[in-house]
């Protein structure tokens, strides 16, 4: 039984006057797969618009678009209703063997094919996030399973969630040094840490539902929002999904977007305006996703 959801993702972009626009990047279509089905979509805005779609390097959906007027407020509306089949948490991986303690044994194919994403993006100069993940490696036994779920504990546990609207991410030093950041700077932390441990990550952003957002209550961090976590690949169970920000590793709360080597290659909505630098004003944006009620039953398979 899949669950449905229909996702509404709107940016606002305020100037003082009329600018125009270079051509903007849009990531924010479902990935296609098992796991999830892709009902219906729309790209709006309140100018006229050009827009073309790629696949790019790992395969995600990117619309390009072109703004053929200029405007002193651009409103982008991104839509789409997605059935969700969720996905399997670590407990229920069947992980096979050589991927059950570290270090992990991949296979020369699955080594040429993950090697991007084994290798660490950022500098480590310091060592320190190189030393705070071989602290989760037990003396005996290093089971990867009870790894990554520790290491999941100790940021929800022990690190502070502070929202941010400033773009980009911080080096995963300055998150383990602060002990507080946002969903993409835990993921991104996680990610270069089982890196060091010789794991292949990718980093994943997308939306997270809440259940507790329907009656109002409050919610997880991050949840009615563009959201990151990781993905982590064990052989056996393939592509498992972590967010360490609220210690998910399965279900039908992670809705998958786009999937990258690092933050800076999964950004929703990107590009550039020529105009005074005084005119910008601000960027506002509004998530709303909603589970649908009463759906179709439909197979995953």
């Amino acid at each position: 039984m899949a669950v449905v959801y229909d996702v509404e993702h709107s940016t606002t972009y305020t100037y003082k006057s009329a600018v125009t626009f270079a051509q903007h990047r849009a990531m924010f279509l479902p990935r296609a797969g098992h796991g999830g089905r892709l009902d219906t979509y729309s790209i709006t805005a309140n100018v006229p618009t050009s827009i073309r779609w790629i696949r790019d390097a790992q395969s995600n959906s990117v619309a390009l678009i072109d703004f053929t007027q200029p405007t002193a407020e651009l409103v982008v509306t991104f839509k789409f209703r997605v059935a969700h089949y969720g996905a399997d948490g670590i407990a229920e991986c069947p992980v096979e063997p050589r991927g059950q303690q570290f270090p992990v044994q991949y296979t020369p194919d699955e080594w040429t094919d993950l090697v991007g994403f084994m290798r660490p993006h950022t500098d480590d100069a310091d060592g320190s996030v190189a030393a705070w993940a071989r602290g989760f490696l037990p003396p005996a036994g290093n089971d990867t399973g009870k790894v990554l779920r520790q290491m999941m504990d100790t940021i929800r546990d022990t690190f502070q969630y502070q929202s941010r609207e400033a773009e980009g991410t911080q080096r995963p030093g300055e998150t383990l040094k602060q002990k507080a950041g946002t969903c993409r700077d835990f993921a991104w932390l996680m990610i270069e840490a089982l890196r060091g441990l010789g794991l292949a990550c990718r980093y994943e952003s997308g939306y997270l539902y809440d259940s507790k957002l329907d009656g109002g209550d409050v919610a997880m961090a991050g949840s009615a929002s563009t959201h990151a976590w990781l993905t982590v690949y064990l052989p056996g169970a393939g592509w498992v999904h972590c967010d360490p920000t609220n210690r998910i590793s399965g279900g039908f709360e992670l809705i998958p977007v786009a999937t990258a080597r690092h933050p800076a290659q999964a950004i929703p909505l990107q590009g550039s305006w020529f105009g005074a630098a005084s005119d910008y004003v601000g960027m506002n944006v509004k998530v709303s996703i909603k589970r649908v009620a009463n759906p179709v039953a439909t197979s995953g398979n």
